[in-house]
């Protein structure tokens, strides 16, 4: 059990959002503080934790409750957090400074544990973890990741034919335009093929796009309300940050790796091979395993606590986060990565 009281320091980060709103000043990135430098930092020279569970300890730890309510929490604490931030900067009088660290300060949260949660929960088959994942995905303006994700990118990661997956040379802020467009318009796309196998015209009510529009004009007219309508562009900054933040995600995942086209047409199965992972401690338990994403990838069902490392998956020469500040420079991530697709390649060709 205290070995796997380790996953609390993921609240490590929204404890340090709250002080950077508290304190302003300095401390207004909080968040920022301890996913960009404190875990790139320590990820240097801390030890990598390559062991996978035993089958005894995998079937224990798959059905343990506690690492459930370990996400559960983040739904009060992402809209606590976020109501803090509101009232904020309704009543306190704020530099312009402070006001867009604290707004990216936020967003870090919407997408760690907004967005992220909402990945891992979006997964689950109870519809009340369906529903909180949405939940998630609201504050970061960004519903319709729960088709898209589940039905589009999970189908056709590691192709071309999917806008999640960055291409070898193609740099992040491309990437970003291409990703966030591209996946809002295959959602819409999805549902309008899942109405037309129900033999229901695209524009109906049972349309699950339409309603997430609804939904997420409605919290933006509730907070404008509410708060005031001068909150709403910090609210839509926020929400920006975290999604972008899971799109330069994204990109670290699966850049440059490729599934092969077979004889038939189709393209090879989906493997361990077509992730890249990292197996940096501090960055698997902030962000909830996600740097295990080849297993993810390979059962999509499997839940965070229990995925596996796998010898035949690719590994980031850093951790996520130093992954991602790197990406924010082209020149250096691809002189960095391209040796590695290549190296990669090459050593599944031998």
């Amino acid at each position: 059990m205290w070995k796997d009281a380790k996953y609390l320091l993921a609240y490590v980060a929204p404890l340090a959002a709250v002080l950077g709103i508290q304190w302003g000043g300095w401390w207004s990135p909080g968040a920022l503080y301890v996913a960009f430098v404190m875990i790139p930092v320590l990820e240097l020279v801390l030890p990598k934790s390559t062991e996978n569970l035993t089958q005894a300890e995998e079937a224990k730890k798959g059905t343990d409750f506690f690492f459930d309510i370990l996400l559960y929490l983040n739904i009060p604490i992402l809209y606590g957090v976020l109501f803090f931030f509101f009232h904020t900067i309704t009543t306190t009088s704020l530099s312009s400074g402070e006001l867009f660290w604290m707004t990216l300060n936020v967003g870090v949260l919407v997408g760690t544990i907004g967005i992220n949660v909402a990945h891992e929960l979006g997964h689950r088959q109870t519809t009340y973890e369906q529903q909180m994942a949405k939940t998630l995905l609201l504050a970061a303006l960004y519903m319709h990741f729960f088709i898209e994700h589940n039905r589009g990118h999970h189908r056709n990661v590691a192709t071309d034919e999917d806008s999640a997956s960055a291409r070898k040379g193609e740099s992040l802020y491309a990437f970003w335009f291409r990703s966030v467009f591209g996946s809002y318009f295959s959602a819409w796309k999805l549902e309008a093929e899942r109405l037309q196998r129900l033999q229901l015209p695209a524009f109906h009510w049972r349309n699950a796009m339409i309603w997430y529009q609804l939904i997420q004009v409605s919290y933006l007219l509730g907070l404008g309300l509410y708060f005031g309508w001068a909150i709403l562009p910090y609210a839509i900054g926020a929400a920006v940050f975290g999604f972008l933040l899971l799109e330069t995600v994204n990109y670290i995942e699966h850049y440059g790796l490729r599934r092969r086209r077979l004889a038939s047409g189709r393209y090879e199965k989906v493997s361990p091979e077509h992730s890249w992972n990292s197996d940096h401690e501090l960055g698997r338990i902030f962000l909830y395993e996600l740097t295990r994403h080849s297993d993810h990838h390979f059962k999509a069902t499997r839940k965070y606590q229990v995925l596996r490392r796998f010898e035949e998956s690719p590994q980031l020469p850093l951790g996520y986060p130093g992954s991602m500040l790197l990406s924010l420079v082209p020149p250096l991530w691809f002189r960095r990565m391209n040796k590695e697709v290549d190296r990669y390649a090459a050593a599944k060709e031998e």
